[in-house]
């Protein structure tokens, strides 16, 4: 095998297909890069028997041929190497990358032990790539990290005709969004529950190339699949019943106040700076006014006062600073709206657009608020 490629070129393709490698492969092979030089494109390959990426980048090719070679120690050299076209030559079981003045040399590894990548199921439909990135990051913040319950660290992607939801909970808080995508068959009907961390990765580097597709096995391989801007990716569903937690958002909130989104995320951090860990921030809800407090008896204490718009009884809920700044922060708009039914019983966070106007429907973050003493 022999091609020359541009240097930028090469390390970007390298970097974004050795994201999938596993730290601890099963087995050695799995942490190598599949390289196949070809038909003037060199298709770059990686597989860890639960996601795999595959993308193509032109090239020169000079002579055709497949190798497997460690792919964090590629990335790494391809990063290092100066802004100059590449060339890359294997001689037996070496490649070398030569770059100007600069020259690697590289064992490979077996490629007959490689596994097969599996295919791209049946194409779902598209949706716009930003939108879903957004979407995406708002509901993975309330995914568990907890993988004693693998099921929670998985994003549940609900489709329904022209709508997906994706939801997400790990018991304290519960991410909902909901994102509009076009149905390659009308009358599209399904769910799938999606790992966060496949998820997260699919949204930081394929949601800025457009349109992107999805798809979905109808069969036992439990697979899900991304495309877009010739990337492709594919992982393992999380297997089991996720539960039903729509339920938990309350029908009727006979109290709301709004609040300007950043200057509350701004006081809250700096209220938190003297919560000890585990002890909640404090939120009293009167009219015109919220006040945010934290520390008790002799240590610490900190409060602010913020202008909140207050429409029912006046409230005192706490709140996670944690919990409640990550459910703040992924809200673009200026206001933000708290709906309470009572202060035991878990808060929903909604975005607005202006003071007086209505919640944006299509993201709602709840989150469980911490019990005071009476």
């Amino acid at each position: 095998m022999k091609f020359r490629v541009e240097r930028d070129v090469l390390t970007e393709a390298v970097s974004w297909a050795a994201r999938s490698l596993s730290p601890r492969p099963p087995v050695p092979v799995l942490a190598g890069l599949l390289l196949k030089a070809h038909d003037g494109v060199v298709t770059l390959s990686s597989f860890d028997y639960e996601t795999s990426a595959r993308l193509e980048i032109p090239a020169e090719i000079r002579e055709e041929g497949t190798i497997l070679v460690s792919g964090r120690l590629l990335a790494d050299i391809c990063r290092s190497l100066p802004a100059a076209p590449v060339d890359v030559e294997t001689d037996g079981t070496k490649v070398t990358l030569t770059c100007r003045r600069s020259s690697f040399h590289l064992s490979t590894m077996p490629e007959a032990e490689y596994p097969p990548l599996p295919s791209l199921p049946a194409i779902l439909g598209t949706v716009p790539g930003d939108s879903f990135a957004k979407g995406v990051a708002q509901v993975t913040i309330a995914a568990s990290r907890d993988d004693t319950l693998p099921i929670l660290t998985g994003v549940r992607m609900e489709i329904e005709n022209e709508l997906i939801t994706l939801l997400a909970t790990d018991r304290y808080r519960l991410a909902m969004r909901e994102i509009h995508w076009q149905p390659t068959t009308p009358g599209t009907s399904t769910a799938a529950l999606v790992k966060a961390k496949t998820l997260s990765e699919v949204a930081k580097t394929l949601g800025g190339a457009g349109d992107l597709s999805l798809a979905l096995a109808d069969d036992d391989s439990r697979l899900v699949g991304f495309e877009s801007g010739g990337r492709t990716t594919t992982s393992l569903l999380v297997d089991g019943d996720y539960p039903k937690i729509r339920s938990l958002f309350p029908e009727s909130t006979p109290i709301h106040a709004v609040v300007s989104t950043q200057e509350l995320v701004e006081a809250v951090r700096r209220v938190s700076l003297v919560a000890e860990r585990n002890t909640p921030v404090r939120l009293s809800f009167t009219e015109g006014l919220v006040t945010l407090d934290a520390g008790t008896g002799e240590d610490a204490q900190a409060s602010e006062e913020l202008e909140a718009q207050l429409t029912g009884e006046p409230i005192v809920v706490a709140f996670n600073p944690h919990y409640l700044i990550e459910g703040l922060a992924v809200i673009e708009t200026p206001f933000v709206r708290f709906s309470f039914t009572s202060a035991p019983k878990p808060a929903m966070i909604t975005a607005q657009r202006a003071l007086d106007g209505d919640d944006e429907g299509d993201y709602r973050y709840l989150v469980m608020p911490v019990r005071l003493p009476n």
